[in-house]
């Protein structure tokens, strides 16, 4: 190979490692940031809001929070709406049916009445028909106190308005019997510890 083929081949080489550094760095196109510059523009901080747009916001968050109570104050009355219908339907019931458990407790008594009643049109023993009698007024005195009914104590006790009406005061027979009950005229009772019906006494001065 001659000195002119050398050199042939030398300028060859270069151009071809010209060439493939081109490929491997390709030039930036033109208007293109670069990618140093890409990552500052990144790096910036946000915009500050301007005084409008912060008020706007603002104006935003309480309006969605007034939504938000409005929809919890329209539940909860709603709520108190239906509460309120429950409760008066219930006491309207416990006013119509609250005593069907006193009656029914009585019926039975009211069976033996009538039993009693349908005896007597051909009982010849009397003491046989007062005992029968008797029965039943303690079976109908048990249910009363079964169900919060008592009379009301009214032998030789002091005279208690809260309890008593005295319709007849009469001389007492002994010193001790002075301003106490002697008599009872009709029985009073309590329900529940509250006075029904108050007992009409005769009471000694």
């Amino acid at each position: 190979m001659n000195s002119e083929e050398k050199k042939m081949d030398e300028m060859k080489n270069v151009e071809e490692e010209t060439i493939e550094k081109n490929v491997e760095q390709p030039a930036t196109e033109e208007g293109q940031p670069a990618e140093g510059e890409a990552q500052n523009e990144a790096e910036e901080p946000e915009k500050e809001l301007t005084p409008e747009e912060k008020l706007q916001a603002e104006v935003e968050k309480l309006q969605a929070e007034q939504e938000e109570m409005k929809d919890k104050y329209l539940r909860l009355s709603a709520e108190f709406d239906n509460y309120r219908k429950r409760t008066m339907k219930e006491k309207a019931e416990l006013i119509l049916n609250g005593g069907e458990k006193a009656f029914k407790a009585i019926l039975p008594v009211i069976d033996d009445m009538e039993r009693a009643l349908a005896t007597m049109q051909k009982a010849t023993d009397v003491e046989a028909v007062k005992e029968g009698v008797d029965l039943i007024y303690n079976k109908f005195i048990q249910i009363l106190g079964q169900n919060g009914v008592q009379a009301i104590e009214t032998k030789e006790k002091e005279l208690d308005t809260d309890y008593h009406d005295a319709i007849a005061i009469i001389d007492a027979p002994t010193e001790e019997l002075k301003g106490k009950i002697l008599d009872c005229v009709e029985t009073g009772y309590t329900l529940n510890d509250k006075v029904i019906r108050h007992a009409k006494v005769v009471v000694g001065k």
